[in-house]
């Protein structure tokens, strides 16, 4: 009888590997303990791992206690949720909603093994324009604390088989929910180059719109690489007096403007402004965190909307951003912004579902 063959473990590629897949101790925190606290002393986030953003700041303002019953809309990697649930017991729960299905069983199954049954602790998936019907399919009239985090996860980031950076080499897919709708690759390929123009300066800004979209319906682009290559030397070429930095801001707003599109995000957001009052108990609190302009826009018009009529009896006169230390501990906290309401007693009656 033959001796089984012996497989090596594969080396770890030094301490800071290039490619997703070789990164497995970060990928693994439960064996790696003390490698990936390096990293996260070192000022980085873990790849796979996500560290919630402003958790001082969205904790004071949620202010949860005992018995509360609140909702993540945007579960992610559990980090808010986790400290959320801490804090309702004993007798509070959280429904942690996300449309992203291979996230969502991950976060589930670590917020499980933290010790939160069923009875405390709801996985829900979905996107957060669902929110009326969520809380109706849990037997919920309102809730005492929302809390919508609108940042893209940096497991979703870091993965290049997701497509949301140019960082790794992937498919340009840029789907929240990989099983349905059309990818980026996709959108490019079907719309006119005159929609794409309109499409990049709507959804992030972008001042040479018309450029680039030029640019990329000039040929296919199916991989995030290609996407970066041609909208880099695209722009280096036709306007050589753009600044270096500016033009990798070019390319992040191109991405951005293209997951935005691929995801309907606008529309889902607007879904979700137009219920938050009716989703909310009377005195509830609700927290936003956005990450660029066109979510921020459309948060405060909403909340200054709902202050005049009478469903928000109060709400945050300035934006609160990120610390100085945790910006400096975590880039990515660099461009959250949140913003707060409180639920008045104008809301006519009847469940947000109801009114939907």
């Amino acid at each position: 009888m033959s001796s089984p063959t012996h497989t090596r473990r594969p080396r770890y590629p030094g301490k800071n590997p290039r490619r997703f897949q070789d990164k497995y101790k970060e990928l693994n925190p439960e064996q790696y303990g003390s490698d990936v606290r390096k990293i996260v002393d070192a000022g980085k986030t873990p790849a796979g791992s996500h560290l919630p953003i402003m958790v001082d700041e969205v904790l004071a303002c949620l202010q949860p206690k005992a018995g509360d019953v609140a909702v993540d809309c945007t579960l992610g990697g559990g980090g808010h949720a986790r400290l959320i649930l801490e804090r309702v017991q004993p007798g509070g729960r959280l429904i942690g909603m996300d449309v992203d299905p291979i996230e969502l069983p991950r976060t589930e199954a670590r917020l499980r093994a933290a010790g939160f049954g069923p009875d405390t602790f709801v996985a829900h998936h979905g996107n957060f324009a669902g929110l009326p019907q969520a809380l109706a399919a849990h037997g919920l009239a309102g809730a005492d604390m929302i809390l919508a985090d609108l940042g893209v996860s940096s497991m979703q980031l870091d993965n290049p088989d997701r497509g949301f950076s140019y960082k790794g080499v992937g498919p340009l897919d840029l789907r929240m929910n990989p099983s349905r709708g059309e990818s980026g690759a996709q959108l490019l390929a079907r719309i006119t180059e005159a929609a794409l123009a309109r499409l990049l300066q709507e959804n992030a800004d972008e001042p040479h719109a018309d450029l680039i979209a030029g640019i990329l319906k000039a040929q296919p682009v199916q991989t995030t690489h290609a996407l970066e290559r041609l909208v880099r030397l695209g722009v280096n070429r036709a306007r050589p007096d753009v600044p270096k930095p500016d033009v990798k801001m070019s390319v992040r707003r191109t991405l951005q403007a293209l997951r935005i599109a691929v995801n309907d995000e606008f529309a889902v957001l607007d879904c979700l402004l137009r219920s938050l009052p009716y989703c909310l108990s009377p005195g509830g609190r609700v927290v936003i965190l956005t990450f660029h302009s066109g979510e921020d826009r459309r948060v405060k018009k909403a909340f200054a909307a709902g202050f005049r009529e009478g469903l928000y009896s109060d709400m945050a006169d300035e934006v609160i951003r990120s610390s100085v230390a945790e910006t400096r501990a975590n880039r990515r906290s660099s461009a959250a912004k949140l913003r707060w309401a409180v639920r008045g007693t104008g809301c006519e009656s009847g469940t947000a579902a109801e009114r939907q």
